[in-house]
Formats: structure tokens, C-alpha cells, sequence
């Protein structure tokens, strides 16, 4: 009863909590206005955080694009009493209070109303307890990743874990992984070049520069091509990138989209050995750390995300647009027409914060695949592994005797170039994670 499935696209992202539902299916090729509902309410003390998107379908080509939804009005009920109101973040995003945990046996209900009015609810979810991960083993191989990951790249890392399943209780399981590298690279600009301060409008330099106040910008800055007036520097046409370094400590967050789901119908009571739960690229040689998590699921959520990998693994997955798509367990309670897709959960969450080291790496990692050569600097390879092309920084001043000048000069050149600032998001963040070692 082992399932693993490849959830190559975000759309269909799930919720989690328990429920007495039978998913059934949507037609995706005639419904090309689908709402999407992502969220897992657990007991860690981290961001809790629901997300809808409408996943809507280009009426001439039939595929999907996703739009946030925004300016709804959220909150979760505990145990049919409490209410916590969710607070939109960023577009589509919605954030319950600082303090609010999940806890084991407590029940919870999505409740959220859009812009137009229509109201939705979701069924009652029950967290379930979830035993604790007793060991994490990591194994490097050659050949780890699927064939279409990375352009054919396969090396990496599969991690494994240990638990003891409860004895005389049906369990279901679910894992997933985040992982944090290091990031040393933290603004690109396209046609641009990025500036600490504001430009002074019409204001220049020498016909050279623009010139920066005493304002706060950090952004980046991106003239129209050609000159703004006779005195202005003059912007090429031409399509260029400068990318600046992090001023302080940052770190990538990557995610697991494989899904891995366990039912203990065959081994209740029993020790989960060696359950195969992350395969780790090998982005860079340098150390990384890897969180694991192993979450409780409801007999119902369990189901729903067997039937959906059931039904991704027959069509290849959701990159490729299956002809139906599973309605969870959120519902409109305002007979609105409008398909709902997902599934909200609550799970408890046994955490292992895991240092890989990559000491027992072969070969090459996929940031030094370029064929123009190795990296050269530190967060190099990186950088190629997550964009497919080596970091290309602004020249330098001073701009004589034959050196690079930038398509775009600001003044004063004292601060030329500047790093960027590690903005706090889903994908980075400027605080060191829990467990890793300097």
C-alpha cells in the first residue's frame, strides 16, 4: 500500500486533515476555471499558512496558468468554538496568528469567503498523532534521481528513515523534505543594474551616469533604451543580466515535490525500516541540510492522495495536464459553479533536521555540468545548478585602460557594485535554519 508520485506542478498542492469524503473528478478540459486550495495546519511553531490560486485554462490552447486569489476573507475553526482569522501576506497567501499550533486530537475546518461573496468550507479535520523518526541514513549513488529531473542528471543523495508504527491502531503516513544551501548570489537584474538609492530624475553625469540621492531604493533600476534627452547617458538596446551577491548570510529553500504516502495495513506495529523518503540532488559539493518531516494522515487524506497518484502515474503526471483533476475536501456552501480542487489537512510532524555533508560524493555536481568550464567562485555552482548559467556580475570601476564598463554606470561609482539584501520568501531567507553548522 506504498505510493510515491511525482507532483511536478503546484497547482493541485494539498491540504491536509482528515475527513469522510470520496474525491471525485473533475473534467479539466472542460472546466478551465478551477479553484486550487493549498494548506496543512501542524503542531511545529512555524508559519501556518493557507494558499488559493485559481488554476485557469487559455481558451485556445487548453493549458493551465495559475492566478493568486486574493482579497478573501479566511479563517480556521477549532473544534467547531474557536476561530483564527488568516491575514493575506502576499497575493494569494494567507497567514493564521504568530502563535497559533495545531494539536493532536483537536479537530480543524477551513472556512473562506472570495471577493464575489461565495463562501467555502472545508470537512472537519482530526489531527492524528504521528510516532517520532528514530533514525535518518543517507546513501550518495550515481543514478538516485529520476531520468528527467535535471536535464539527465542523476546523481544525488536518497535518504532513508526508521520509525516504530504503533501497535493495534491503523496508521497512514506522509513525508516530505526541505532543503536549505547555502546562497551567496541574491539579485539579478535584467537590463538593469541594481542601486542602493534612488536615481535623481533628469538629473546626470559627463552624459555617463545617472545619478543616485540619498533615498532608499534597493531595486533595480531599468532606463528605456536610448537617451531620455541630449544630455542623458545613453542605454543600449541590447539584452544583458547582472547579478549581485548577498550582503549577509542567505539561504536557498528547495522542495520535495514527490509525493510519499504510507499505509501500515501490512506491518501495524511493526518498525518502518529504511523507508526511502528524499533524493537530494547533488547541486554543489558544499554541505547542505536537509529537514525531514514525517506527518500523520486521516484514513480519508490518505485515500485522496492515493487516487491521486494513481491517476498522475497513469498519465505521466501533471506537467503533461491529466484529464481530470480530484476534488478534495472543500466544498462552496453558495452553490457557486466554480470546481474546487485539493485537499486541507491537519497533521502532527515528527521534524529531523539532517546535515548532509556530501563527503561520499563521486563525479561532478550538476553546478559544474556547464560546458563553458567549472565554477569558479564560491555559490557558483549553485547558482548554475538553479539557473542553468554562471553568475554575471556588474564590472567594476574604475572604468579606464581598457576595462568592462557597465551597460548602465551610476554615480558615485564609491559603492559600484553593491550587493543585494537576503529578502525573507518562500525560497529564501536571511535566518540561519535550525541545525545548520557553520
Amino acid at each position: 500500500m506504498h505510493r510515491i508520485l511525482s507532483w511536478t506542478s503546484c497547482w493541485l498542492c494539498a491540504v491536509v486533515v482528515g475527513a469522510c469524503v470520496d474525491p471525485v473528478s473533475v473534467d479539466s478540459q472542460q472546466q478551465n476555471d478551477i479553484l486550487v486550495v493549498d494548506g496543512t495546519i501542524t503542531n511545529l511553531a512555524e508559519p501556518q499558512r493557507i494558499r488559493i490560486n485559481r488554476s485557469v485554462a487559455d481558451r485556445l490552447t487548453g493549458r493551465f496558468g495559475t492566478l493568486p486569489v486574493t482579497k478573501a476573507t479566511v479563517d480556521v475553526v477549532t473544534d467547531s468554538a474557536q476561530v483564527s482569522v488568516a491575514t493575506e501576506t502576499t497575493d494569494g497567501t494567507y497567514q493564521l496568528p504568530a502563535d497559533f499550533r495545531g494539536q493532536v486530537g483537536h479537530a480543524y475546518q477551513l472556512r473562506f469567503t472570495l471577493s464575489d461573496g461565495s463562501r467555502y468550507v472545508s470537512t472537519q479535520q482530526v489531527m492524528q498523532p504521528v510516532p517520532p523518526i528514530s533514525q535518518v541514513t543517507a546513501q550518495f549513488s550515481n543514478t538516485s534521481l529520476p531520468t528527467g529531473q535535471l536535464n539527465g542528471y542523476r546523481a544525488g543523495h536518497t535518504l532513508n528513515v526508521q520509525s516504530q508504527d504503533p501497535a493495534g491502531q491503523h496508521n497512514y503516513y506522509r513525508w516530505d523534505w526541505l532543503l536549505y544551501e547555502r546562497q551567496y548570489w541574491c539579485r539579478s537584474c535584467v537590463q538593469g543594474v541594481y542601486s542602493v538609492y534612488k536615481i535623481l530624475p533628469n538629473i546626470y553625469k559627463d552624459r555617463d551616469y545617472f545619478v543616485t540621492g540619498d533615498e532608499v531604493y534597493e531595486d533595480c533600476f531599468n532606463p528605456p533604451a536610448g537617451q531620455a534627452s541630449y544630455d542623458a547617458p545613453d542605454v543600449p538596446k541590447d539584452y544583458w543580466i547582472y547579478d549581485y551577491p548577498c550582503r549577509s548570510a542567505c539561504w536557498q529553500i528547495l522542495r520535495g515535490y514527490t509525493i510519499n504516502v504510507f499505509n501500515d495495513l501490512y506491518s501495524n506495529g511493526g518498525i518502518i525500516s529504511r523507508q526511502s523518503v528524499a533524493q537530494i540532488p547533488f547541486y554543489a559539493p558544499q554541505p547542505a541540510l536537509v529537514d525531514i518531516r514525517q506527518l500523520s494522515l486521516t484514513a480519508d487524506a490518505y485515500r485522496y492522495y492515493k487516487l491521486f497518484a494513481d491517476q498522475t502515474q497513469t498519465t505521466g503526471g501533471l506537467a503533461d495536464t491529466p484529464p481530470t483533476a480530484l476534488v478534495g475536501n472543500v466544498r462552496s456552501t453558495t452553490g457557486n459553479p466554480l470546481a474546487v480542487v485539493g485537499y486541507f489537512t491537519a497533521s502532527a510532524v515528527s521534524l529531523v533536521h539532517y546535515w548532509l555533508d556530501r563527503k561520499d560524493t563521486q563525479g561532478v555536481s550538476f553546478g559544474a555540468t556547464d560546458p563553458a568550464g567549472a565554477p569558479s567562485g564560491t555559490g557558483d555552482a549553485l547558482f548554475y545548478a538553479l539557473n542553468l548559467r554562471r553568475p554575471m556580475a556588474e564590472p567594476p570601476p574604475p572604468y579606464q585602460g581598457g576595462r568592462d564598463v557597465p551597460k548602465i554606470r551610476l554615480w558615485p561609482t564609491t559603492d559600484r557594485p553593491p550587493t543585494a539584501p537576503c529578502l525573507l520568501s518562500d525560497n529564501r531567507t536571511p535566518f540561519k535554519p535550525e541545525g545548520w553548522r557553520d
